[in-house]
């Protein structure tokens, strides 16, 4: 075999992967060898034992026989006939090295270990981070022990147990005191650095005195769709002692494992009081609905009539119903603040700054000049929502004087500087990236700073100096980017307008704010998006122009009406310029070799495209397969059905088809956008990822305190995977606060008929948005009539055998059947709609049911 001395030169004192297990050859019955993950440290044993004598170490180790070849070939030199097999064997001459290294056994012979060794062994393995799983097994092997000593050691670690020097569940054994390497626990609160901090579920205090805390790290990677740990989780956590632990700080270090439903061991309900003094807990959750908990009046505690209170399971009464304690109490639910505060809660939002925080932002002066270009002069205006707060961002626009760029301009994008403010690792900080963005509720913000940071001194208000990180970009008149640079300014806003506002102006109808500003500030600002808007047309992005609905209460914080604001084209100004301000970020970060985190958006997956291609051939559109998939193919899709019957149908299932928005700290590119990198820049008030770019920009650009500290990538990548978990957390909140606003305003709407438009189609029924409002409900399948409804899952249909379809998109009539507020849940049944069409063939492909049958599959879906 050429080469092979060198191998052998090289790697032969190199151990064989323990990732390797060795597999039977069932020819031969003998041990064959198996495939490692790196054949580099197989090869030099088998070169030594072809070449020379065959290894055979003491202790643990590999022994080379021979048998069949079973690869056919035995390459590597082997003959056809036989190849080098290798079986693990432990010498039962020698302990194993751990039980040596720790002076407990010696290196000749074995010896039956005392009751210290064994105790001094197990303590050792927790703290050198040894095997998950130390029993019997485990000690006899690192003793060396066989036979007769064995049973022995069996009998020792059962004395041990019952003296309660060990504990000893199943085959695992741990020091009395000490936590098992995997435990159950809950996250009980946070230490004064923001980190969560967990106690074991299981611990005997009056025995072995309070309970040891754990130090959770945050994981560095969320599982998609898989919230992270908070207070008042339950979770598997995997615990390590940490040698380096103070008197007063946790003695473990743990690794959340397994998130625990929340629903195994909290509730969120409305209390309900008894004539005899109990109580029963009635769950805000639309999927525990009817699943009532039962309170003895000794558990209610504070709770009063209507209350909306967070309960512990603690078992089930004696007629099985299962039973809970009052654990907190939140007040009542008649309260206007009540329906934000139940998602508040069900989602662990914190809406309460630790004094800490509170503290630093109220010491925080305002910025001054020094160390920033002074912009003051320069007419930037806000241009938000009418009721907005905070401004975090202000535009310009100019003609560019350069000779080289005629018919170009100058476009500026100002945002406020929350960098300057919030520190890393600070109080404000921790708590900013626990927040990780503002949520918006109709009736209240959760701001993700403080309101003396986010209302005030980071706000550009009107004809105050604020501080900015501003960048000015250079673009042609067709659109197209030519340049841009970064700076740190102080800048003055001329006018805070609306949307409305500005576009008012532009219509021709100025008003005394305005006025003043059209020729010099508006008309250039309108230029320049013109320009942009060329540009957005050749990169064709996912053109999918969706309406959203607005909530407005009354003075008492009842639901009035919802409206949809008009889609103007000041809102698409801004969008562009604050697209253009992301992209520019992104560049130079990437320019200066600094580590950001990215807005990333991937393509769809093939199975979601598949799904499309298959409805869209149902309606005589074709997707071609096989081509590079870009948004331009969605959007000429959009195009050919617009203002036909199908467009609702369409839109609906190609916004389906996209995957879901990300941060990342790797990038691949904003696929709706069609931007080949994109980060989050210009909202840095209500987003952590945007404060998280502008430290780094600072960092790269050297422009003075409040830069990115060095973090490593793994680092990064958890910031990423919180604030994407915590945007996820956001945006349930938030539809589900509207669900119950709208589900209390219908309660006393029984039996009313309305419009409706079929937004999702199962097995079960239909899901149906009301027109009006935008609620949204379902109709069970067993309702739609007497008929037998077969389900089609390629026309996103249910079909009967006589041709009445429901499919999604489809406008039907419905009549409200049943509403709970408190879940925000609404059941209606169709009275009128539903369309004759030719049934798929794959709805009634199979075997036909007969009438017997059709009928009993009708009425156990009543059931």
């Amino acid at each position: 075999m050429t080469g092979g001395s060198d191998w052998s030169d090289r790697r032969a004192s190199t151990p064989i992967s323990d990732e390797w297990r060795p597999k039977r050859d069932r020819r031969s019955k003998k041990t064959a060898v198996g495939r490692t993950h790196d054949p580099h440290r197989i090869m030099p044993a088998l070169v030594a034992g072809i070449h020379g004598p065959p290894l055979v170490p003491r202790g643990p180790a590999w022994v080379a026989g021979t048998g069949p070849a079973m690869t056919g070939g035995g390459g590597h030199g082997a003959t056809a006939a036989h190849t080098i097999c290798w079986k693990k064997v432990f010498s039962p001459v020698r302990p194993h090295r751990r039980a040596i290294e720790y002076g407990l056994a010696d290196k000749k012979a074995p010896q039956q270990p005392s009751r210290d060794d064994i105790l001094a062994f197990i303590a050792r393995e927790r703290e050198a981070g040894g095997p998950r799983k130390i029993g019997v097994r485990e000690i006899a092997r690192a003793f060396g022990l066989k036979g007769d000593d064995r049973v022995a050691l069996k009998r020792m670690i059962s004395s041990l147990a019952d003296e309660g020097a060990i504990e000893k569940r199943g085959k695992r054994v741990n020091r009395k005191g000490a936590l098992p390497p995997v435990t159950l626990a809950d996250i009980t609160g946070r230490d004064p650095e923001g980190e969560l901090i967990a106690v074991p579920v299981e611990w005997d205090e009056d025995e072995l005195g309070p309970a040891p805390r754990i130090l959770i790290r945050a994981p560095r990677r969320a599982r998609p769709g898989e919230p992270l740990p908070g207070v008042g989780d339950r979770a598997l956590v995997r615990a390590e002692p940490d040698p380096d632990a103070g008197p007063d700080e946790p003695r473990y270090l743990g690794r959340v494992v397994k998130l625990l439903s929340r629903a195994r061991h909290r509730v969120l309900g409305v209390l309900r009081i008894e004539p005899n003094g109990n109580g029963r807990i009635v769950p805000i959750d639309k999927k525990q609905a009817g699943r009532e908990l039962m309170v003895v009046a000794a558990d209610i505690g504070e709770g009063k009539e209507g209350d909306l209170v967070s309960v512990d399971l603690v078992g089930k009464t004696r007629f099985g119903a299962p039973r809970a304690r009052v654990r907190e109490t939140l007040g009542s639910i008649t309260n206007e603040k009540a329906v934000s505060l139940i998602a508040l809660r069900a989602h662990d939002i914190p809406d309460v700054f630790r004094a800490e925080a509170a503290a630093e932002a109220e010491r925080a002066k305002p910025a001054t000049l020094h160390g920033r270009e002074d912009w003051r002069e320069l007419p930037l205006v806000t241009i938000d929502p009418p009721d907005a707060k905070d401004h975090d961002d202000a535009v310009h626009a100019a003609p560019d004087p350069a000779q080289d760029n005629d018919g170009g301009f100058i476009l500026t994008v100002a945002i406020a500087d929350v960098a300057y403010y919030v520190k890393p690792r600070s109080p404000l900080d921790k708590d900013a990236l626990e927040r990780g963005n503002s949520v918006y509720f109709p009736d209240r913000v959760v701001p993700m700073l403080p309101e003396r940071i986010s209302n005030d001194l980071c706000s550009l208000r009107e004809q105050e100096d604020r501080p900015a990180l501003a960048v000015r970009m250079r673009v042609t008149g067709k659109g197209r980017k030519i340049g841009h640079s970064f700076h740190r300014v102080m800048m003055r806003s001329r006018a805070k307008l609306s949307y409305q506002q500005a576009q008012a102006a532009i219509d021709g109808r100025p008003d005394e704010k305005t006025t003043p500003l059209l020729d010099a500030v508006l008309r250039p600002l309108y230029a320049a998006h013109e320009a942009l808007q060329h540009a957005r047309n050749l990169r064709a992005p996912l053109d999918l122009d969706l309406p959203e609905r607005k909530i407005l209460l009354k003075p008492d914080g009842s639901f009035d009406r919802v409206v949809i604001p008009p889609r103007l084209e000041a809102h698409r100004l801004i969008e562009e310029f604050m697209i253009l301000a992301n992209v520019a970020a992104a560049e130079t970060l990437e320019e200066q070799r600094q580590q950001l985190i990215y807005r990333a958006h991937d393509e769809p997956s093939k199975e979601k495209v598949t799904a499309l291609a298959e409805f869209l051939q149902t309606i005589g559109v074709k997707l071609a397969k096989g081509q590079v998939l870009k948004p331009a193919n969605f959007n000429v899709i959009l195009d050919r059905v617009k203002g036909m019957e199908h467009e609702n149908i369409v839109n609906e299932i190609i916004l389906r088809t996209q995957a879901q928005a990300e941060y990342t700290h790797e990038n691949y590119g904003h696929f709706g956008l069609n931007l080949r990198r994109y980060a989050h820049f210009t909202s840095p008030i209500r987003r952590y990822a945007d404060l998280v770019v502008h430290r780094a920009l600072i960092r790269a650009l050297r422009l003075g305190e409040g830069a990115l500290p060095d973090m490593p990538a793994g680092e990064l990548a958890e910031t990423a995977a919180r604030i994407s978990a915590a945007e996820r957390r956001a945006m349930a909140a938030e539809r589900e606060t509207v669900d119950r606003l709208i589900a209390h305003h219908l309660a006393d709407q029984i039996g009313a008929r309305f419009g409706a438009r079929i937004s999702g189609v199962t097995k079960s029924g239909l899901f149906v948005r009301l027109i009006e409002t935008g609620a949204d409900g379902f109709v069970p399948a067993a309702t739609l009539g007497r008929e037998y409804y077969s389900y089609d899952e390629a026309s996103h249909s249910l079909t009967s055998r006589s041709g009445v379809s429901y499919r999604l998109a489809d406008i039907v009539d419905v009549r409200l059947v049943e509403a709970a507020p408190i879940a925000g849940a609404l059941r209606f049944e169709v009275v009128g709609g539903g369309e004759k069409r030719t049934p798929p063939s794959s709805a009634f492909g199979k075997r036909a049911k007969g009438p017997k049958k059709a009928e009993r599959a009708r009425v156990k879906g009543r059931r």
